[in-house]
């Protein structure tokens, strides 16, 4: 009879391993049920202060439980220590507003969306936003004389205190950021692709097969799709607002960018090119630079030397490269009479631009894991000053540019913190109308279950009604059962804080509503007559709390994040476009006879980035509603993605004008300058119809066909304008094809990105130049 309940307590590890990664739920849990039950008892039962106890709890349970800081132990002990003095903060004006119902609802209103709307700041500050709304929810509901606040804040401060001791102490969590270690593997991933195809390319004795190549290929594809998974999980940005955290969320996209790079030059084995040895240097030495990134992020404490090193070499492997680009094209032959010969011309440079391509994105990655690994090397007075390495926007600068990248009227972010506030301070307003006993409750319903659209937030209030219920029936009977034994409540209470911290994440919502619930009726009844009754009274607040956030998300923005995320598709490629056509106004300036003032695009850049930064947000608002998705989630994703390979070319471009040291001479170069006008314009007007076709549902525009004609024009240009006094290239000219080439490449994301946007289109929409299939 033993065996099989040994069976059974043996199970519960793995149990907990699969349906809790990495046991973080389990981690905070742990913690909480020790600490919180001991301080309740503490300053409950020994200093004789239940005012003190209560706010000791719930400010426990709230720093232990509802956040968990990231990053190393110094960073996570001052991620919490300002929680706690922003929870002081919190519960002196909750406590001075909350005895006038009026004032209270309005402060919770500003309160509210400041809380929410802070988190689109820094993840630090979107982790604590619960716990945060609960620092002020609190007081704010139990209206109180100022006399109390010392103890108020002193049951805080004994809470803060605890917390500190126990993630320092108390199973802490691993240092590694979230995403060091999956961009970690992406880059040994596409180091181990590129040896392999170098070698195939170079037609080295010895080569990898086939076959291993294309396992290098599939390896760097799961490690790409495992950190973009990694980034996507959360519904904020996984890394906080320091210079290092921020050179990591670059780093999700460059890397994105990096493996559709790689995946897209891998030259068909029928037809290879004439050997090009500089690109295959490139290549080699790009691979060198990723491992020596990969090993700086496992390790950023360590020496950046290696990847210095690493990143001089390739910097020297792509001039290299330039320089013996200039000697391969073909100047001195006969005017290319046919398309094919056009196409043979610009052939020459191809896997030169490939590697050009490839080396710009490594230079990216590498000088951005540079940076985050010379953030973590700061000293703590460095940190504590905001002294930033490299030339990254301070702090301040940073926070103040993403609040406005999101005070948009589409902006998902802006949209969820106005709702929640609103649904809290209409939460206040209706418990004191019902004249509800603890309107503590009705906030904690309407905070539960506001989700992104009337539709989830309605699934979300059953779900929660139901597993207050269920809490409540099993607080009573518990009650029923132990409550005249004061002791077994002491003991129950630890047990309960475990469940209520493990069931959200390992069972489901509803479990931990209901866990909740059982250790708020338990927490309520110690030391006092016990009374079943009260907990069940507890459904009527739990009732109305739901019922506000049903009538919120049904009179405020009630289509969610699908109308939300198409808005913010057409606005970054609409912004993204422009910065691409920026670029090459800059480059066409670079490239006059003499330089042409031109303004660096970096306005436009900003733009697309903060545009690219709201689409992350809107996305993720869109991956965490439940339900069927109007738009099928591979399609979504590549219309997501093609934004980054948008945005990357266009620095791509830039970077490589902004490094151009020619000479000038009196050439006009005037009709190489008008083809790469003509084709940005081209290709940037396809992206704003794109753009246009997803927010009013009008029919996608075709992808635009290979253009030989303006090949052709750019081929007669280049020979008859940029060539030396020996007839050869100069080094104008390679840039310009590599111009015209990183148009091409975004116009060979068109076709891709059209079927992914013809489930937008209303049922059977055609009309002038488009067609069911690309």
């Amino acid at each position: 009879m033993r065996r099989p309940g040994r069976i059974r307590i043996g199970r519960v590890p793995a149990w907990l391993s699969a349906h809790d990664p990495e046991l973080a739920a389990t981690r905070r849990a742990a913690r909480t049920a020790l600490v919180m039950p001991a301080l309740f008892a503490l300053c409950g039962q020994v200093l004789g202060s239940p005012i003190m106890a209560t706010f000791a709890a719930f400010a426990s349970f709230s720093m232990l439980l509802l956040v968990e800081f990231t990053g190393p132990m110094v960073q996570r002990l001052r991620a919490h220590l300002g929680l706690a003095v922003v929870w002081g903060v919190l519960i002196c004006v909750g406590t001075l507003v909350g005895r006038e119902t009026w004032l209270a609802v309005v402060a919770t209103v500003v309160v509210g969306f400041l809380i929410l709307f802070s988190g689109v700041v820094s993840s630090v500050l979107a982790g604590a936003s619960t716990a945060l709304l609960l620092a002020f929810i609190l007081p704010v509901t139990s209206p109180a004389a100022l006399s109390q606040l010392p103890e108020r804040l002193a049951g805080a401060g004994c809470a803060a205190a605890a917390a500190l001791l126990a993630i320092s102490l108390l199973w802490p969590r691993p240092p590694a950021d979230p995403l060091s270690a999956p961009a970690s593997r992406v880059c040994r991933a596409v180091a181990a692709q590129l040896h392999t195809d170098a070698a195939r390319l170079a037609g080295e004795p010895h080569a990898p097969s086939g076959r291993a190549c294309q396992a290098a290929a599939d390896e760097a594809a799961r490690a790409a799709d495992d950190l973009r998974r990694t980034f996507d999980a959360t519904c904020y940005r996984p890394t906080g607002l320091s210079a290092g955290s921020r050179a990591l969320v670059r780093l999700v996209d460059e890397l994105t960018w990096l493996c559709s790079i790689v995946a897209d030059s891998v030259t068909p084995r029928e037809n290879p090119p004439p050997c090009d040895r500089a690109a295959h240097t490139v290549r080699r030495t790009a691979a060198e630079t990723l491992d020596r990134a990969a090993d700086l992020l496992d390790a950023p404490r360590d020496a950046p030397g290696p990847l210095r090193a690493a990143l001089a070499d390739l910097r020297s492997a792509m001039a290299d490269m330039e320089r013996s680009a200039t000697t391969r094209l073909p100047m001195h032959q006969p005017r290319p009479g046919s398309e094919s010969a056009v196409s043979a011309f610009f052939g020459t440079l191809d896997l030169s631009f490939r590697a050009q391509e490839l080396g710009f994105a490594t230079l990216q990655i590498a000088e951005n894991v540079d940076l985050s690994a010379a953030a973590e090397r700061r000293s703590w007075p460095e940190r504590l000053l905001g002294r930033e390495p490299g030339s990254l926007s301070a702090p301040l600068a940073a926070a103040r540019e993403r609040a406005a990248a999101h005070l948009q009227p589409h902006s998902v972010w802006l949209h969820n913190s106005l709702r929640g506030a609103l649904g809290l301070g209409a939460a206040v307003a209706l418990a004191d109308l019902a004249g509800v006993q603890h309107s503590f409750w009705v906030l904690l319903g309407t905070l539960s279950v506001l989700r992104s659209n009337a539709l989830n937030t309605g699934q979300n209030a059953l779900r929660a009604l139901g597993g207050t219920i269920a809490g409540s029936v099993i607080g009573a009977g518990l009650l029923h059962l132990f409550g005249h034994h004061g002791t077994s409540l002491w003991f129950l209470l630890p047990v309960a804080v475990l469940v209520a911290g493990i069931a959200p994440a390992a069972i489901s919502f509803a479990a931990g509503q209901a866990a909740f619930t059982i250790t708020l009726v338990i927490l309520f009844n110690i030391g006092h007559d016990p009374n079943w009754h009260i907990a069940l009274l507890r459904i009527q607040d739990i009732a109305i709390g739901c019922a506000v956030s049903v009538l919120v998300g049904l009179l405020f923005w009630p289509r969610g994040a699908a109308a939300a995320v198409d808005r913010a598709l057409a606005k970054a490629y609409t912004d993204s476009a422009r910065y691409l056509a920026g670029a090459v106004k800059y480059a066409v300036g670079r490239c006059g006879p003499a330089p042409m003032p031109a303004d660096t695009p970096l306005q436009e850049g900003r733009q697309a980035a903060a545009a690219a930064r709201r689409l992350d947000d809107a996305f993720r608002s869109y991956l965490a509603e439940r339900g069927p998705k109007p738009v099928p989630l591979a399609d979504m994703t590549t219309l997501v993605t093609g934004i980054v390979g948008l945005r990357l070319a266009a620095d791509a471009v830039l970077g490589l004008w902004q490094c151009d040291g020619e000479q000038h001479t009196a050439t006009d170069r005037a009709d190489a300058r008008l083809v790469l006008t003509a084709t940005a314009g081209r290709v940037c007007d396809w992206y704003r119809d794109l753009a246009a076709g997803l927010t009013q549902h009008t029919p996608v525009p075709d992808p635009l066909p290979r253009s030989s004609a303006a090949e052709a024009r750019l081929v007669d240009s280049l020979r008859q304008d940029l060539v030396d006094d020996r007839g050869q290239a100069t080094a104008t000219a390679v840039r310009i094809i590599w111009t015209a080439d990183h148009l091409d490449a975004a116009r060979r994301l068109q076709p891709s990105l059209a079927a992914a946007a013809r489930p937008h289109e209303p049922p059977g929409a055609t009309g002038p130049g488009t067609s069911p299939t690309t």
